[in-house]
């Protein structure tokens, strides 16, 4: 394949942007991937544990 082709089809690679989840969290707004678990913290900002759709799943 020439050079040019190649380049010209290596153009069409595009990255696409995360979707993100908008959530409230001790009253703030946070953003986070879906299907993907969060850490839960405390209010002085030290992890606790995972959490899946309102599920403890694994300790951090």
């Amino acid at each position: 394949m020439s050079r040019s082709n190649t380049r010209a089809r290596r153009a069409q690679w595009k990255a696409t942007a995360p979707t993100l989840v908008k959530t409230m969290e001790n009253g703030r707004v946070t953003y986070s991937l879906p299907h993907q678990a969060k850490v839960v913290t405390d209010s002085a900002g030290t992890e606790l544990f995972l959490e899946y759709k309102g599920r403890k799943v694994a300790d951090a």
